[in-house]
């Protein structure tokens, strides 16, 4: 569940705490075909309610989704309520959310780095790609030819697809991603295993206008389209999905569902959400003076203090940017943010 919570330094404002959800291990088969007909999804729970993308308009339409996984895949289930299902993008990696699409996003080692997005509309059209850095920061190639090898996805429709006579109730996305495709090298072995991924889902919808009954999105009078809507699992505060360090938290539980102690974030992420309070700091000074600041007094005036643990940060300077790091009271691990944003842990 998202709550207002207070950050624990004690200067702090209000901040939205990530949403956190606890993926168990499947021994059974599932067929993807979008009908969740496999016992394991009755025994499983839905996330909570997607909230639009800054965290404080509830949804016209409900979104939900379901989570499991074995050695081979990560299957996700999403349930997309809908009165008025249509699409019409068909080519593979073309720019699926001009459609209403479901999406998810990746980020296997919480770096901010090197994540992954994927895009699917009602046609089960797929949009996948490899994001070297956030938008934010400056040289950040993104490789669209990057594919998602032994991807199966199959949507089934509650109603009639692009068929403005009727109402619909929605429609259902099945996916299975292969844990494959998150390798860097032959050998490695990328399934994680009671370990937590930094994930997020999203959906976005648009107003709609029919045209000789056919749907497209909706324009305003001067024919620009009008803004979509974006509604997540886990709210960003801005409407920027491309912060990673704000998506939620999905724990890879070995165990069976109900038979373990429920996940909770660890102390460590509330160091690395005080080191990316800095980050933003010293991005805010940068955007205005073009130069950084060179001290921690300088970017964070008041000690941080969590949990009743005071932090004490240290930052090295260099030519071309900074790092911060900060020794964990908690872990004793070195955590450390670099100038572009990359997490670091030691």
């Amino acid at each position: 569940m998202t709550v207002l919570v207070s950050n624990v330094s004690a200067q702090s404002d209000f901040v939205i705490r990530p949403n956190a959800y606890t993926a168990y291990k499947t021994q059974d088969a599932i067929t993807i075909d979008g009908k969740p007909d496999e016992l394991v999804w009755d025994s499983i729970e839905w996330s909570s309610d997607f909230i639009d993308i800054e965290g404080v308009k509830t949804p016209k339409y409900q979104t939900n989704v379901k989570i499991v996984w074995d050695d081979t895949y990560f299957y996700i289930l999403a349930k997309i309520e809908e009165p008025h299902v249509w699409a019409d993008i068909t080519q593979h990696d073309a720019v699926i959310f001009h459609n209403n699409d479901f999406e998810v996003f990746i980020d296997p080692d919480g770096d901010t780095h090197n994540y992954y997005e994927l895009e699917i509309n009602a046609l089960n059209t797929v949009w996948d790609l490899f994001i070297t850095k956030p938008y934010r920061e400056l040289n950040s190639p993104v490789l669209n030819d990057w594919h998602i090898t032994g991807l199966k996805s199959a949507v089934h429709i509650d109603g009639t697809l692009n068929d403005a006579s009727d109402t619909d109730k929605g429609w259902t996305l099945e996916m299975a991603i292969p844990w494959s495709v998150y390798k860097t090298s032959y050998y490695q072995d990328v399934v994680p295993r009671d370990t937590f991924w930094r994930v997020n889902f999203s959906r976005v919808n648009w107003d709609y206008e029919l045209t000789d009954g056919v749907y497209s999105r909706k324009k305003d009078l001067k024919g620009a389209f009008l803004h979509e809507y974006n509604w997540v699992w886990s709210p960003q505060g801005v409407v920027n999905m491309h912060e990673p360090e704000k998506w939620g938290y999905v724990y890879f539980s070995s165990s069976q569902a109900g038979t373990e102690t429920p996940f909770e974030i660890p102390k460590d992420e509330d160091i690395k959400w005080a080191l990316y309070k800095m980050y933003s700091a010293q991005k805010a000074y940068f955007s205005k003076t073009n130069q950084w600041l060179t001290s921690i007094e300088s970017i964070q005036s008041t000690p941080v203090i969590l949990y009743g643990k005071t932090l004490y940060p240290t930052i090295e300077n260099y030519s071309d940017g900074w790092i911060i790091t900060l020794k964990s009271p908690f872990t004793n691990r070195l955590l450390s943010i670099t100038e572009d944003g990359k997490f670091k842990i030691k």
